[in-house]
This record gives C-alpha cells, structure tokens and sequence, in this order.
C-alpha cells in the first residue's frame, strides 16, 4: 500500500502528510471544506501532497489516515471509508472536545466507538499517542540503538500489517499491542501517551495497563 489519503489538514494531518511524503508515499490532503481552500496551505506546509476534496482523499488513500478533532469525526459520512484500512489518531480532549458522554465512558477505547461508525472500514489505532511535532524529529532508521516506538492496535490482521509497515518506513518501531480494545493502553491518562518508548518498553507498559502478564497476540511487527 503506497497511497495515503488524509482527511484533517491541521498540524497533525500536515505533519503525517510530511513524514509519509519522506518516505516515499504518495500523499492526498483534505479538509473539510473544498480543496481550493487548502491548496496554499499544503503547497507550504506539506510540498508533495495534493489538496483533494475529502471523497477524493478517500478514494485515493489505500490507508486513510483520520487526523480531525474528535467531535468531529461522525461528520465524515460512514461509508466514504468502506473497504478502507483507517488510522484513527484522535484522542478525547474535554477542553477541545467538549463533553462527549460515549467516549468519557468508552472502556474499550475510544477508537471501539470510532469503528462502530466506520462499521465498514478496518480501523486500526495509532499516531495518537505521539507529539506531531516529534514525527519529523524522532524517526530513526530500523537498526538505530534509539528507535521510538508506536503501538498500533486494530482487528484486522491485514490492516494492522498495512499500518505497521507505515509506521515502520516513517522511522518509528511498529508494537502491536493486539485487538482494537487494546488501544486504551494508549490513549490520554496512560504511560504511553506522550511517552518515549523502545518496543520492549511499550510492549511491557501496554501489558501492564491492560493488566496481561504478555500481550496475547501482540509482537512486535
């Protein structure tokens, strides 16, 4: 899979955008209005991605990365992304979000929710737990002593694969850390989030959030 289409053009799309573009994706950018309103600002701050409509994102991603505020997300329609692999990036943030009733009470992640709504789409967790700002700065190649870690959670065998060589070729050590539920261990309020791991690290901090001696399923990929 070497298309990637992004729908979210803020600071963490564009910096996605940026990363994937270095390592050789071809890249397509949409926000939620028309591609004209964006063009400039992915000319400058993603050179080499197109500004598309957000369909056309959607048709264009083999791997569709969701990078928009999370209280926004059931505005894409469903069944743009059927068929699709999806990468959910977003987090709960009150100040941002507001009150979301489902998420704040979502104890199996709130990317469970998130597939619920994209019921035809493969979702798979991941990029939420980093800074965007570290995308660029922290990519290391695969045998650097130093390499960051991501975990990466999702259902779907194939989908997890697909991501995992993404995150993979933008410089970090893909961890999957199992079935879509797991994904908690990654979100806000955890050892993960926001935390700079290597792969044994963050496969050891998953297990123990998740309360497993081992993570059933989950390897490094």
């Amino acid at each position: 899979m070497n298309r990637i289409g992004i729908l979210g053009a803020g600071r963490v799309g564009t910096a996605i955008a940026r990363s994937a573009i270095a390592a050789g994706y071809d890249v397509a950018i949409a926000a939620s209005g028309p591609a004209s309103d964006i063009e400039l600002l992915v000319e400058v701050v993603a050179p080499g991605a197109r500004a598309v409509s957000a369909d056309d994102a959607a048709v264009h991603g083999e791997i569709v990365i969701v990078a928009v505020p999370l209280h926004r997300f059931r505005s894409i329609p469903s069944a743009l992304l059927d068929g699709k692999v999806v990468v959910d990036t977003m987090n709960h943030w009150e100040p941002t979000d507001g009150r979301l009733d489902d998420f704040d009470s979502a104890p199996y992640g709130t990317s469970v929710i998130v597939q619920e709504h994209f019921a035809g789409a493969r979702v798979v967790k991941t990029l939420n737990h980093i800074g965007y700002h570290f995308l660029e700065v922290d990519g290391r190649s695969g045998e650097h002593p130093d390499r960051r870690a991501l975990g990466i959670a999702g259902d779907d065998d194939t989908a997890v694969r697909a991501v995992a060589e993404l995150i993979d070729r933008i410089g970090f050590g893909p961890v999957v850390t199992g079935s879509l539920r797991t994904g908690a261990a990654l979100q806000p309020g955890t050892a993960i989030f926001g935390g700079h791991h290597d792969a044994a690290d963050l496969a050891a901090e998953a297990a123990r959030h998740l309360g497993t001696s081992s993570l059933t399923g989950a390897a490094r990929a």
